[in-house]
């Protein structure tokens, strides 16, 4: 195996098969674009079984994206796509930089969802772009831009359905898109609480990776207990 790429959470290898790599979760944990950092044992394993199941929900529900299979509690086989330079952040209540940004009061209701993007560049630290902008940066066309959007909704849609089940409401999330080697755009990267919001209907305790930005609570418990919900809707 061959290492491809080695980022905050993941490792990925090229294999023996053309156009499939294999993800390796590890046990780090970062936040505010690496200032704050951590291994955590165990941290790996939960992202890779909660994003495996969240990525074959998506497909169980017509969403496209480039996961394969679980091959081990911390590794997946996915295809290989070229990723789109963009964070892709959805926002069904108000939290996070856009309070501060807007003056926004927390938790305020978005109707309808609110889609943005941010330019994936951490030595810029992700700036926030307008459509104008992604297509100055020749980063998507503007058709493109309609079908990111048009996917992003729809995954917030279906993930949305899936958090209520658990009584969970997903406040929002970012996500990634990829080009296959026939042009298609899929969902790429990763869906776990480390890339969304998610706050219990009643009590608003937080399932996500705030507990760990905030120091309010343990991460392995929160992911544990996140993942105990997931599993019981099998």
């Amino acid at each position: 195996m061959m290492l491809l790429y080695e980022g905050k959470a993941k490792r990925v290898y090229r294999t023996e098969t053309e156009d499939v790599y294999r993800i390796e979760y590890k046990d780090e944990v970062t936040a505010g674009n690496g200032e704050k950092h951590d291994f955590l044992t165990g941290k790996g394993r939960l992202n890779n079984l909660i994003s495996s199941d969240i990525f074959q929900y998506m497909a169980d529900h017509d969403v496209d994206s480039h996961f394969i299979e679980r091959i081990s509690e911390t590794e997946q086989l996915v295809r290989s796509v070229e990723i789109i330079p963009l964070e892709v952040v959805v926002r069904n209540f108000a939290s996070g930089s856009i309070v501060k940004r807007l003056g926004l009061e927390p938790y305020q209701p978005m109707t309808p969802p609110l889609v943005e993007f941010y330019y994936k560049k951490d030595e810029l630290n992700d700036p926030i772009l307008t459509d104008a902008h992604v297509e100055m940066l020749d980063l998507a066309t503007r058709e493109e831009i309609e079908s990111l959007k048009t996917a992003a909704l729809k995954i917030n849609e279906v993930l949305r359905g899936m958090m209520e089940k658990m009584r969970l409401s997903l406040i929002d999330f970012k996500i990634e898109f990829g080009k296959d080697k026939a042009g298609r755009i899929v969902l790429a990267d990763e869906i776990s609480p480390d890339t969304c919001r998610i706050v219990d209907m009643e009590t608003k305790e937080n399932f996500d990776k705030d507990v760990y930005r905030n120091s309010t609570g343990s991460l392995l418990d929160t992911y544990s207990e996140f993942y105990n919900k997931m599993e019981a809707l099998k």
